[in-house]
């Protein structure tokens, strides 16, 4: 989609000769800015970049130290969960509720310690995380707010956006994400400026002024071409994410198989639908009758970070809603290419599964 717009902006950069830190990219920062409500953007590699130079930055700005804790959802993907423990930082997995499929702002405040810095959201599969009652519990506790928005561009609590509900906010704009790039990119949103001039110090081998290195920083850049490129999408991003709503709404509305549990409307009005997510007890046999048929569907995602070999210390944890949720959730697709008999077709073979 929007093909010519992209190609001009492409042969733009390359005609320009300058590839990083130029342009395009002061431009993209300030306009994603603007569209998050947020004072500063910086960009970044990738966005697990984003979410780690958040921890670091906040670490070097000494708010946070090595081994200080993070309160997180159980039942995301495991960037969320790198970003904390590679700076030295401690997880604290707390459960989803399986209506929402977002942490349960009920189980928060249990899990705050005196070692507590920061409570992570994740905006998972689209749907905003974020409640009022998270927002009193950092406020009271004096703690961080971190939003991981990497599947929830444009989504919105209230009249303000995702990004800019907490203290800092990591993006990711990998091809696959509402807002995509042409490959990997990131970013880091936020109200205070000494976090943001500390992320693009950290991103930027650790130097404010060229060749003096205050800090042991790292090389995460947003090169000029996925600026220029995610320029031209964010232009669309509300309307992409209106199409995909259309496409839910059409989903819940038809889609009536007992056997599989759908999001709700209430779920629905609260999301830019990244992802549909669609629980079965017979997962595995309903991606392989939709595979037979020529239905591509996704598992997000199948082994929780608890279960996984890197973070085999925890391995004896109890964590059944979130073990449910992996065991049972089937992406279905949904994105704003896809045409009304692509649509009909998906809900009609959910609809005749046995």
């Amino acid at each position: 989609m929007h093909a010519d717009e992209i190609n001009a902006a492409v042969r733009r950069v390359v005609d320009s000769g300058w590839y990083l830190q130029g342009e395009e990219n002061r431009l993209f920062e300030t306009e994603y800015a603007a569209y998050t409500g947020t004072r500063h953007c910086v960009g970044c590699g990738n966005g697990l970049d984003s979410l780690t130079l958040i921890f670091r930055a906040y670490i070097e700005m000494g708010v946070m130290s090595p081994g200080d804790e993070v309160i997180v959802p159980a039942n995301t993907y495991i960037a969320s969960i790198l970003a904390i423990t590679e700076n030295g930082l401690r997880p604290v997995l707390v459960e989803p509720r399986p209506d929402t499929l977002q942490i349960d702002d009920s189980r928060i405040e249990q899990a705050v310690t005196q070692h507590t810095r920061a409570v992570m959201i994740v905006h998972l599969y689209g749907r905003c995380a974020y409640t009022l009652r998270i927002g009193d519990i950092c406020r009271r506790h004096g703690l961080k707010l971190v939003e991981d928005n990497a599947q929830a561009h444009g989504c919105t609590f209230g009249d303000r956006r995702t990004g800019s509900l907490g203290s800092a906010a990591g993006h990711s704009f990998y091809p696959g994400k509402n807002l995509g790039a042409l490959g990997d990119a990131g970013a880091v949103t936020t109200d205070d400026e000494r976090l943001a001039d500390t992320v693009r110090a950290l991103g930027n081998y650790g130097s404010e002024r060229k060749y003096v290195f205050g800090m042991r920083g790292r090389n995460s850049r947003l090169d000029e071409l996925q600026a220029a490129v995610l320029r031209v999408k964010l232009r669309y991003l509300d309307a992409d994410n209106a199409v995909r709503r259309r496409i839910a709404a059409f989903y819940i509305a038809n889609i009536a198989n007992p056997v599989l549990h759908l999001p709700s409307a209430d779920y629905c009005r609260n999301s830019v639908h990244h992802i549909f997510p669609v629980m079965c007890a017979r997962r595995d046999e309903l991606q392989r009758y939709l595979a037979d048929r020529g239905v591509q569907t996704m598992i997000h995602y199948p082994i929780p970070p608890h279960r996984q070999r890197c973070y085999s210390e925890w391995g004896g944890l109890s964590l059944p809603v979130t073990e449910k949720i992996h065991r049972e959730e089937l992406s279905i697709p949904l994105n704003q290419t896809m045409t009304r008999d692509e649509v009909e077709r998906v809900a009609e073979l959910l609809n005749a599964f046995e």
